[in-house]
């Protein structure tokens, strides 16, 4: 058995033509959808995901303001800046990169973005939505996780689902989207024992920890469908991730490569979130 691949740049593809569709029919009622992207200090990988998501707003026709400051920047001085793009009507959704530097508390920054803003999907209010079913932003990764399930047709209902990760960015919010579709969920993560014996069990698995190799070919059911969510580096200083790809892809029904899986579809989603964000405004006007 060889993996079908869930292609993460044509889904986008697709989805961002839908997202410049709607975009402009905003803008022919007056409104540009607007999205800020704040980043404190030089992180390599920040300024990397920064870019791209600048120019992925471009392409799909929406305002972006890229603000970038140095390293040294105040707590107060950020927190500042996010009441004012709060207030400003030309902006429907804010971005902090992260991580951000070790002076700055990072709940505080998330928590000072607007609910409404929240085009992350990080706030409290978001989290709290989602764990409650209620209408919300979702945080990108885990949606774009879920659209390239959809985009396959794979029904969850009664499936065995293994989330490799804890995190409150993927791994928390990818469980209870799973298990808003009736999957039956497992969490697993650095305390897990025996994480084999889970993952044998899965029907689909999304490895989201950071680490090379944590999903091998002899953890995975045949046929079982992967999506893989890390991002790291072999040895070679290739991009890569969590999953074993070459051992793993003739195992698994479908797989999600790396490059060209989640990753673009994680910015994907955030045009959606900003793009909603924008319609949701304009109705209150």
């Amino acid at each position: 058995m060889t993996a079908q691949l869930i292609d993460g740049n044509a889904l986008s593809r697709e989805l961002r033509a839908q997202v410049a569709q709607r975009s402009t029919a905003l803008k022919e009622r007056g409104v540009t959808p607007g999205l800020a992207v704040i980043q404190v200090g030089e992180n390599p990988a920040s300024q990397v995901y920064v870019r791209n998501k600048v120019k992925a707003c471009a392409d799909a026709g929406l305002h972006s303001v890229l603000e970038h400051y140095p390293a040294d920047l105040s707590e107060a001085a950020l927190l500042e800046r996010i009441a004012a793009l709060n207030a400003d009507a030309s902006i429907h959704g804010i971005l902090v990169q992260l991580p951000v530097p070790a002076h700055i508390d990072a709940q505080k920054v998330i928590a000072a973005i607007a609910p409404a803003k929240d085009v992350d999907g990080f706030h409290v209010v978001s989290a709290g939505a989602l764990m409650t079913g209620m209408p919300g932003f979702l945080p990108c990764t885990p949606y774009g996780c879920m659209k390239m399930l959809e985009s396959i047709g794979y029904e969850l209902r009664g499936k065995h689902a293994v989330v490799i990760g804890r995190s409150n960015i993927v791994g928390k919010p990818m469980a209870l989207l799973l298990l808003q579709k009736n999957a039956t969920v497992t969490v697993c993560h650095s305390a897990t024992r025996d994480l084999k014996a889970f993952t044998l069990q899965a029907d689909v698995i999304v490895a989201a920890v950071g680490k090379r190799n944590v999903l091998t070919a002899d953890m995975v059911k045949p046929g079982a469908v992967v999506l893989d969510v890390g991002m790291n580096r072999n040895d070679e200083g290739k991009l890569c991730g969590d999953v074993d790809f070459a051992g793993v892809k003739d195992v698994a029904g479908f797989i999600t490569p790396v490059p060209g899986g989640v990753g673009p579809m994680t910015i994907t989603m955030l045009l959606v979130n900003t793009l909603e964000a924008a319609e949701r405004a304009a109705s209150l006007k």
